[in-house]
């Protein structure tokens, strides 16, 4: 784990929010680039919510942490990110959102903001979406790739049924679907039909790149 990343997770595992918004300003200001702030805290979010997982910490803890790096985020990091981009023409369209049953948003987040900055359009439809608005807004946004969330074990299936719904809807031969969060793996990609895994942040952009045939 680099330097940033360990100032990051000794911060977010404060559980204290206004710290850690701070902390980040301060690592701004510091001269950090803001892409790698990111990534660090993309790191340090994955490790949260492995614990949570094996019960190492508790809900509450996951919400605060969750709620530090939503406010960090938006507050401090995305409006820098954006600033910097300016306008390009865009990559490709993306779809993205977490699965039905599932509130946790932070992650999500967090691989929208990468790759609107990696020159996509994005359009985040947010938490707790069933299979037939993904269906419904892919169709009507016609979109190049739909990304699916899920960051506990028991909604990990919601993504294969987002899948099964883009399949009978007429879609799948047209979009790209990949699947992240904690609990999803390579492997479940391939078993859920899913076209690509993203394992944080920085892959998902690598991921529909490739998908969407964008060199690097």
């Amino acid at each position: 784990m680099s330097d940033l990343a360990s100032i990051i997770r000794e911060q977010l595992f404060a559980f204290d929010a206004d710290k850690f918004v701070e902390t980040i300003r301060k690592t701004v200001d510091e001269g950090n680039d803001p892409l790698e702030i990111v990534n660090a805290l993309t790191q340090v979010l994955k490790e949260i919510g492995r614990k949570f997982e094996d019960g190492e910490i508790f809900l509450v803890h996951l919400v605060v942490a969750g709620e530090s790096a939503r406010r960090a985020t938006v507050e401090v990091l995305e409006p820098l990110i954006k600033k910097s981009k300016g306008k390009t023409t865009a990559l490709g369209k993306v779809l993205i959102g977490t699965v039905a049953g599932d509130i946790h948003d932070i992650g999500k987040n967090i691989v929208a903001m990468m790759l609107f900055t990696s020159g996509f359009e994005v359009y985040d439809i947010g938490k707790d979406i069933p299979p037939e608005e993904f269906v419904n807004k892919a169709r009507d946004l016609d979109v190049d790739i739909v990304a699916l969330s899920a960051l506990l074990t028991t909604t990990l299936p919601g993504q294969r049924d987002v899948i099964e719904a883009l399949k009978k809807a007429g879609l799948k031969q047209k979009v790209k679907v990949i699947v992240g969060g904690a609990p999803a793996t390579a492997k479940w990609a391939e078993e859920s039909g899913a076209d690509g895994y993203g394992e944080d942040a920085i892959e998902a952009v690598r991921i529909t790149k490739k998908l969407l045939g964008v060199k690097e």
